[in-house]
């Protein structure tokens, strides 16, 4: 198709306009070739008669279609070309409130003039990883291409800002630092990243200051270089500074301010360290208050004089440094008010004693009468004489000026030095990142020689980018023969070359510098000749003789010669210099030491910028005259040098470049002028880029290079010798498309995403290869050196551990004599120590005191006196000097007056003459005087309003009081009346009362009234009837109150239950965050623990390997350890027994005051259990009966589980007799004394070992039956608890209707009965064996409380004793119990003699009795029979083993126990093949044993290693969902487990009696509940990262991007971007993908037994992470935010919400989660037009923020056409309506949020005697108890 005929009616079309550089119109018929004009309709309602150009003919540009303004990179547009850009950007910028848009490789940023919170840590987070292409426009993306392209390539980067002063470089290089300091981290411990971020504060108050486009306009060049280590962590930086600013030291235009470091010191001139500066307002220095704007809206310098010290004490900056800083600032203020006075038209002087000069030497430590001199005076040197010369006021202001800027260049450099010192880093740097902020284009009403260096280093900047984006491209295609069409650019390699070519602009000024005649003039003369009419792009202004004007790449400019030469020369008097070099301030001489050069004219630094260019760090050697030449060379030539070096550095780096735009000259926010806009992107080249955008080749590869890279990917027979060949053919294999690469003379181009592709197939390759090579050759290391280890381990151990007995034992033998003698010499020799010392101190003390007193005396009587006398003396002496000086003042006076006064006389006469000269005086006074007065006015008038509002303030203020007084006294009189309400309430009810005796009264007279008389029965019926009336009135009245009454007592209880809630949901608010708050503690701990341990690591590496041996730790570590703290190694705990226990002789006696302290806390607490006790009791029976009232109820589907209990109990009972039976039948065969019976050939003997086979066979199939009926009880278990009564009972119905046969049913309801009976049975027994246990604690408290009391008495009969009497009191006591505690336990050891004497008995008459049983079947039976018939095999009794529960091994099976239980162990096998939780399990079991054995050591150091050997496995396996899930299960069950066996009530509840038997008897280990709490909270938080690491790639692409409804989603086209993409395709997850990943993790964690609490919470947080991602990508992601995508959104929900359902999850709270994605979607799907559409949107989205409210609907694109874009209007209404709503400003979720865990108790049904350890964890060291 012909573009023509494109050109139909209704199509739209941009065509020029001078206000709005384009305007939008419509076609109103068809355009024909040949057609002059085109019948147009304007956007405004006219019609134009639009005429085409008679010679080009050309039409007016297309407008895209609707669905296609607003997008994010300007090459996706369908019609590329200036008004389509242009009004893509004032779209996106007015109506979406977006700054940022691609244009190819070009970042487009409009400065909004407004702060935006697109910049936090979230956004950052959200960036961190991701395509370039992938999210919206943003500096970060940009940054992170870079970040990601020098971690791939290896290369050096650059990211190039430019733009116009004001259009917003500085923030934007400022946020690309910030991004680059957030994400790579620092490699040290020093926060480099901090201290890179904290040196823009400085460089901004001592480089930024205030102009007429910008509040903070960078007033100097920088080049930051940010390093990096090989592993891409920050590890210094380093500043390259160009062009300063000096003469905005000295001179500010109008609106304009000095360099802000001077107005942040005049704002903390009160502080008290500044006091010495001697500052003060800044109006009041010249040097501050030309431009007449001191002040600058929004800003506070005070504040930001802190920020500024606060980076430079980051920075290392002493505070020394800083005030010597402050000091030298100051010093330049007030040298700018030194004021010069002429003595004639060649000389002039400083008034004496000028205070400004005098502050200034003061504070640089110089000799004012020496600095005084200099300034009005030079020094010439001839070749034979030296000459000093005064000069005149003019050049002496001059001299000042130039003195001023040049300290100011100097300190600059010092600090940017110091800055780079902070900066630099001693590892070595691998790779950088520049970023670079320079000046933009400039052009003013008077340009002079600091525009024209600024505008020189901008074309230089301008080819630079030409060269890389447009030349290149087009040269390296034609170089390579790839199809391609010439474009044609703007190339300013003409203009560069007239600026700083041969006798180019800057030669010309540098030669007219080095003549000692030159001037301006001459300079400008020698320009016109040299160029004007031979360059093109030099002109001449038509009025002027001291200008010229450059066509520069964005506009011409016309330069003012005047000032050019002086400069760029830049003169400084070098005595002056040297002045300060003699200063006796440090600091100062420091700021000059590179200035050890002669000071020429042409030798100083601009008075405009001065460039500042790194220091080479080898000196060249060169020819002695080489020196000199160096000195003269000029701040053009400087410049010049310092630019080329700049553009060497970028082209040696990968650039990225972000193009600045300014919207308007007014500051104004969210304004857009499109003149402003349009001139800056023709300037900058965005056009350009838009033009070869579309069709190019962004990656390119040499073969060579292909190939050393990709090799890997190919197979031997693929490669060949021709290189070029071998990638073509393993290229056409990998990519399919033809089209997505293009083969060159010696490059590969690839199209966008073809070499991320790659690289994700290299990776893999490689990652599988390192993995097959590193799981061999570790564990053939491993293997090796574990062999080694151990055999050495056992021979050391062996020789070690019996010398240490050794030691040891003689070790205890000294120590017992040792102390003894030690106790009783010490103690004699310290009295005998201390009476001497005590004596001798006293006389010292004594004789000491008094001489001191003597002295002080002496010393104040003498300053007394001397302090008299010179009182006098210096007033006689301040007197004569002041009449001397009176007397020569006055005379001094009267001469000077009298010569002034002729001097003025003889002016007055000669001016008397001149009548201009008056008039000129007049005006001026009358200015002034109008400019007083009028300040004076303003003044009154804000003194006026200021009274006025403070009157109103007062006047509201006394309202408001009287107001709430007011309220106060109503509510008060309201309570009162309420009072006087209920009081006659009650005396109404009292009343009533009698008025009821009082009708009984009545009708008993009436009564007695009719016997006696009838005449008076009317009047007494009369009466009652009106009594009556009055009664029902009052039951009336009575009835309203009492109505009353209820009513407010009702609404009482509504407020306070209202109260009630509000104050519960608050407490449960602040307990949420406090545990929050104390797990994030955690967090950080455990992250702070493993860096401590790496550290630890890395200094074993470090150090020397030590000699092979036994090494001993230190015998006090161990004892001096807290219980908190957990060793890494777990053999230390070896040594713990040896190391704490200490010989009884050691122990010292008691005190016996705290003694009596404790004994009288015993009782508290014996009471206080007590009472605890009783509580506990009723308790009890209150759960008893509540049980008893649940069993009368109908449970038939628990009827069912009991039966399989019962079957169960059975199977173990007939377990238990048939080994009773073994065990008799190995007894009877042991004891059997006939060896011809027990013999081996025997026939009893094989009879009864088949009876033994057969017995433990069908023991083993009993066993299985039972471990099978466990497991089918437990998940029935399970599969019940959720369910409701409801579905019970339907599950029962079914299985009744499947019983056909009625026996079966009349067999089911027998078995229940049974069973309910057996249950109350149980129940009984337990019961009663319950009140037996508890009256046996009661006795025995009763007996410990009489015991207790007996010893309080006997204490106090002790402290009535002398010591040495008390103490062997105490002995004796303690012998007198011990022996009675021996003979109880004697008595109780004869008493188990005699049971067991009488048992062994019995066995004995059993055997016998069965060995003759035997003996008489054996003769009953024949030969025949013996041989031939099989014998049936007889069932022997036998007595099972009685378990406890407990589990016995050796300590030093210790660490063994701990390798195979929780080191080696593979969650895997564990989790298929046995019970849930068992090490939890089996480690309880040992904790059990070595509680029983009473050993606190035995149990200090398993749970020590159990919790460090736990830490280990999570540390070496944390990434493994499986492994962290599995010791989060058996952690959590083994803390169940302390806390159900822990013998507190609360926990015992659901126990039966039997595992309250088996309580911890003698340790509290509620701290290492506390321990093992804190460990799963780590392991919970290390799974949920985990969770997160794995499901985080898929949800974007699940939940996002992935069709999940075929179809819906329109086509739109996506651009150009991601053209250096770095990180491979990984390929596409479908929501599918995320179910099946969520199924896994549920599998995973059920199958380790995780409690059910648990899982709802763990499902809770994977679906807020799911959540809170996708909506962040859905803010981030304007491609998103649709219609369609809305829907797409609900339905991935949904699936979410089903499979919810399906694991019965949905009271875990993890869909309230989903809330605010939902809410998201819901508002991409809602109607967006009318005010009742935004009231529902607000009422709807009330889990969303007004910020994500307000970015979704700025981001809704339509993809359709018969959508419609959210207007601008409604989206104010939005935000007009959610004003008053208080929510978060942050615009993302928190997806690294982790909600507090908590760990509901979950006791155990599983009996610890029925756990069976298996053979196949390795633990047949340990043994059943």
């Amino acid at each position: 198709m012909a573009a023509s005929e494109l050109y139909t009616k209704f199509a739209r079309v941009w065509i020029p306009d001078p206000e709005e550089v384009w305007k939008s119109a419509e076609l109103l018929k068809d355009y024909k070739p040949g057609d002059k004009v085109l019948l147009l309709h304007l956007e405004d309602g006219k019609d134009l008669e639009y005429r085409l150009d008679p010679k080009t003919k050309e039409l007016p540009h297309l407008r895209n279609p609707d669905i296609l303004v607003g997008e994010n990179d300007l090459t996706a547009l369908s019609y590329l070309h200036e008004p389509a850009v242009l009004h893509n950007l004032r779209v996106r910028f007015i109506d979406s409130k977006l700054i940022y848009t691609y244009c190819g490789i070009v970042l487009v940023a409009i400065n909004p003039y407004e702060q935006l919170p697109i910049y936090g840590e979230d956004i950052i987070n959200a960036y961190s990883g991701q395509n370039m292409g992938d999210m919206d426009p943003h500096i970060f993306a940009v940054a992170e291409e870079a970040y990601k392209q020098m971690a791939r390539d290896e290369r050096n980067q650059s990211i190039i800002v430019s733009g116009e002063s004001g259009a917003g470089k500085t923030v934007s290089a400022k946020y690309a630092m910030r991004y680059f300091a957030t994400v790579s981290g620092s490699a040290s411990e020093a926060n480099v990243e901090e201290k890179v971020l904290a040196s823009n504060p400085i460089m901004e108050s001592i480089g930024n200051a205030k102009t007429t486009r910008n509040d903070n306009s960078s007033r100097f060049g920088k080049y930051i270089e940010i390093g990096f280590d090989k592993r891409y962590r920050i590890i210094g930086a380093n500043m390259r500074t160009y062009l300063l600013e000096k003469s905005r030291v000295v001179f500010q235009a109008e609106e304009e301010r000095n360099y802000h470091i001077f107005y942040q010191l005049c704002a903390s001139a009160n502080l008290p360290e500044f006091k010495v500066l001697r500052l003060g307002d800044a109006n009041n220095f010249h040097y501050t208050n030309q431009g007449g704007s001191p002040m600058i809206e929004g800003v506070d310098d005070a504040k930001e004089m802190a920020h500024t010290r606060q980076a430079c004490t980051l920075l290392g900056i002493s505070e020394s440094y800083q005030m010597g800083i402050f000091r030298i600032l100051a010093g330049i203020l007030h040298l700018g008010n030194v004021v010069f006075m002429s003595r004639d038209s060649d000389s002039c002087t400083i008034p004496p004693k000028h205070e400004p000069l005098s502050i200034f030497c003061d504070l640089m430590g110089v000799d004012f009468e020496e600095m005084c001199h200099w300034l009005c005076h030079r020094k010439l040197a001839t070749a034979t004489e030296t000459y000093i010369k005064p000069i005149s006021k003019l050049q002496a202001t001059n001299a000042r000026d130039a003195l001023a800027k040049h300290i100011y260049a100097k300190l600059f450099n010092w600090i940017v030095d110091h800055v780079n010192q902070a900066l630099h880093s001693a590892v070595k740097q691998h790779s950088f990142i520049g970023v670079l902020d320079i000046y933009g284009f400039e052009t003013f009403e008077i340009n002079s020689f600091e525009q024209f260096c600024i505008n020189y280093a901008n074309e230089k900047l301008q080819q630079q980018f030409n060269m890389h984006v447009f030349k290149l491209e087009q040269e390296e295609y034609m170089k390579e023969q790839i199809p391609w069409t010439l474009i044609d650019f703007y190339d300013n390699q003409p203009c560069i070359n007239l600026i700083e070519s041969k006798l180019g602009i800057l030669d010309l000024l540098d030669e007219e510098c080095k003549m000692p005649k030159g001037t301006d003039d001459t300079w400008a003369q020698k320009l016109y000749n040299t160029h004007l009419n031979k360059c093109a792009l030099f002109e001449k202004p038509r009025l002027s003789n001291k200008a010229f004007i450059i066509q520069h790449f964005a506009d011409k400019v016309e330069y003012q010669c005047e000032g050019f030469l002086e400069k760029n020369k830049d003169t400084v008097f070098e005595e002056q210099i040297k002045v300060l070099k003699s200063s006796k301030f440090k600091m100062l001489p420091e700021l000059f030491q590179d200035d050890e050069k002669a000071i020429s004219p042409t030798s100083a630094t601009s008075s405009g910028r001065v460039p500042l260019t790194r220091i080479p760090s080898k000196p060249t050697k060169g020819r002695p005259g080489q020196t000199a030449k160096e000195h003269k060379k000029t701040v053009g030539h400087q410049f010049r040098n310092s630019l080329h070096l700049l553009m060497e550095t970028l082209n040696a780096t990968t650039p990225h470049y972000v193009r600045c735009i300014k919207p308007n000259d007014f500051k104004f926010p969210f304004t857009f002028d499109e003149k402003r806009a349009v001139q800056q992107l023709r300037a900058c080249g965005v056009l350009e880029t838009i033009r070869i955008s579309a069709a190019g080749f962004p990656s390119r590869w040499t073969y060579q290079e292909f190939f050393s890279r990709y090799r890997v990917l190919m197979k031997q027979k693929d490669v060949l010798s021709d290189r070029k060949q071998t990638c073509k053919n393993v290229l056409e294999k990998l990519i399919v498309d033809k089209d997505k690469y293009q083969f060159g003379k010696t490059k590969i181009f690839f199209r966008a995403g073809q070499v991320a592709y790659l690289e994700k197939l290299r990776a893999d390759k490689l990652r599988a290869a390192c993995i097959r090579i590193q799981k061999t050759i570790r564990g053939w290391l491993l293997r090796k050196k574990y062999l080694r280890m151990r055999k050495a381990a056992i021979i050391v151990q062996r020789y070690v551990r019996g010398h240490q007995a050794r030691c040891y034992a003689k070790f205890l033998r000294r120590t017992k004599a040792a102390t003894i003698i030690q106790k009783y010499w010490r103690m004699c020799v310290a009295r005998r120590r201390y009476k001497i010392t005590r004596t001798a101190t006293i006389v010292l003390q004594s004789y000491l005191r008094g001489y001191l007193a003597r002295n002080r005396y002496h010393k104040i009587l003498r300053e007394h006196k001397a302090v008299i006398i010179q009182k006098w003396v210096r007033g006689w002496l301040a007197r004569t000097y002041y009449r001397r000086s009176i007397h020569a003042i006055i005379y001094l006076q009267c001469c000077f007056r009298r010569m002034m006064a002729k001097r003025e006389l003889k002016k007055l006469k000669i001016e008397a003459r001149s009548v201009e000269r008056y008039k000129k005086l007049h005006i001026g006074m009358e200015n002034k005087i109008m400019q007083l007065q009028r300040k004076v006015d303003e003044q009154n008038k804000d003194y006026k309003c200021l009274m006025e509002k403070l009157t109103n303030l007062e006047g509201i203020y006394n309202s408001e009081t009287e107001k709430l007084r007011s309220d106060l006294e109503r509510l008060q009189l309201s309570e009162e009346e309420a009072k006087i309400a209920t009081g006659r309430v009650l005396s109404l009810q009292e009343e009533i009362a009698k008025l009821r005796k009082d009708l009984e009264q009545t009708q008993s007279e009436k009564k007695s009234i009719e016997e006696r008389a009838d005449r008076y029965k009317q009047e007494t019926e009369q009466l009652v009837s009106n009594l009556k009336e009055e009664n029902t009135l009052l039951k009336q009245e009575k009835e309203t109150l009492n109505h009353r009454i209820v009513e407010q007592a009702k609404e009482m209880t509504e407020t306070m239950e209202k109260k009630l809630v509000e104050e519960t949901k608050q407490l449960e608010l602040d307990l949420n965050d406090e545990r929050l708050r104390y797990q994030n503690l955690l967090n950080e701990f455990s992250r702070l623990e493993e860096r401590y341990d790496d550290l630890k690591e890395e200094m074993t590496l470090m150090v020397n390997v030590p000699k092979p041996g036994h090494k001993r730790t230190d015998s006090t570590h161990s004892s001096n350890e807290s219980e908190y703290t957990f060793s890494s190694e777990i053999a230390e705990t070896e040594d713990i027994p040896s190391r704490t226990e200490e010989p009884s002789e050691k122990k010292v006696p008691l005190d016996m005051s705290l003694f009596l302290k404790l004994q009288k806390r015993v009782t508290e607490l014996e009471q206080e259990k007590q009472v605890m006790q009783d509580e506990l009791d009723r308790k009890e029976e209150q759960v008893l009966r509540s049980k008893a009232k649940e069993e009368e109820r109908p449970q038939i589907r628990g009827a069912e589980l009991e039966y399989e209990s019962l079957k169960r109990q059975e199977l173990e009972s007939e377990n238990k007799k048939l080994k009773n039976e073994l065990n008799e039948l190995r007894k009877a065969l042991s004891e059997k004394s006939a060896p011809e019976v027990t013999a081996p050939g025997a026939p009893a003997y094989r009879v009864l070992m088949e009876q033994l086979t057969s017995v433990s066979e069908e023991l083993d199939v009993r066993k299985e039956e039972v471990l099978i009926l466990r497991s089918q009880l437990v998940s029935q278990k399970e599969a019940i608890q959720p369910k409701n009564t409801m579905t019970d009972s339907t599950i029962l119905l079914e299985d009744v209707q499947k019983m056909k046969d009625k026996g079966e049913i009349a067999q089911a309801y027998i078995g229940l009965k049974e069973t309910n009976r057996l249950l109350e049975s149980q129940l009984q027994s337990q019961k009663r064996s319950h009140e037996n246990e508890a009256e046996a604690l009661r006795g025995e408290i009763q007996s410990l409380k009489e015991e207790n009391n007996r010893q309080q008495q006997l204490l106090a009969q002790n402290l009535q004793l002398p010591p040495e009497a008390r103490i062997e009191a105490s002995l004796q006591h303690e012998i007198t119990r011990l022996t009675n505690e021996n003979l109880d336990l004697m008595e109780q050891l004869e008493k188990q003699d005699k049971t067991v004497r009488k048992l062994k008995k019995q066995l004995k008459v059993f055997a016998k009795k069965i060995g003759e049983l035997e003996v008489g079947q054996m003769e009953n039976i024949s030969p025949g029979q013996t041989i031939d018939e099989p014998i049936r095999p007889v069932n022997i009794p036998r007595k099972e083993k009685d378990f406890q529960g407990m589990l016995e091994y050796k300590k030093e099976d210790e660490q063994k126990l701990v390798k195979n239980l929780i080191l080696e162990l593979k969650p895997r096998g564990v989790a298929v093949n046995l019970i849930p939780g068992l090490p939890a399990y089996i480690l309880f079991m040992c904790v059990r044993h070595a509680d029983y054995l009473n050993d606190d050591q035995k149990v200090r150091s398993l749970l020590t290693s159990t919790i460090n050997s736990i830490k280990k496995v999570l540390k070496k396996r944390g990434d493994d969902f499986e492994t962290v899930s599995f010791w989060l299960s058996n952690t959590c069950r083994f803390l169940h487990c302390l806390k159900q066996y822990s013998g507190e009530e609360g926990f015992m509840k659901h126990n039966t009696s039997r595992q309250n038997e088996h309580c911890l008897t003698n340790f509290d280990l509620a701290e290492y509940r506390q321990v093992l709490s804190d460990l799963a909270i780590q392991i919970y938080q290390q799974l949920v990262r985990v969770l997160e690491n794995i499901l985080q790639p898929m949800i974007v692409s699940g939940m996002l991007e992935h069709e999940t409804i075929q179809g819906v989603s329109g086509v739109k086209p996506t651009g150009l971007r991601k053209r250096t993409s770095s990180i491979a395709d990984e390929g596409t997850y479908t929501l599918d993908s995320i179910l099946r990943q969520l199924n896994s993790f549920h599998s995973v964690m059920c199958q380790h037994g995780m409690d059910p609490e648990l899982i709802k919470q763990v499902v809770k947080q994977m679906f807020y992470i799911v959540g809170a991602v996708t909506l962040n990508n859905l803010l981030l992601r304007k491609d998103m935010c649709s219609w369609s995508k809305g829907m797409q959104i609900r339905y991935n929900v949904s699936q979410l919400e089903e499979w919810l359902r399906d694991k019965n999850l949905m009271n875990s709270g993890a869909k309230e989660t989903l809330e605010p994605l939902i809410q998201a979607a819901q508002l991409l799907q809602v109607k967006k037009k009318t005010d009742d559409d935004a009231e529902a949107i607000c009422s709807m989205c009330n889990a969303l923020t007004t910020a994500q409210i307000v970015k979704v609907l700025n981001l809704y694109t339509p993809v359709n056409e018969f959508e419609e874009r959210v207007s601008v209007s409604f989206i104010r209404t939005i935000q007009m309506r959610l004003r008053d709503r208080k929510d978060s400003p942050q615009l993302l979720m928190d997806a690294k949020h982790i909600f507090p865990v908590t760990f509901p108790f979950n006791p155990s049904s599983l009996a610890l005697e029925t756990i069976q350890i298996p053979a196949s964890l390795g633990l047949g060291f340990i043994s059943r108890v």
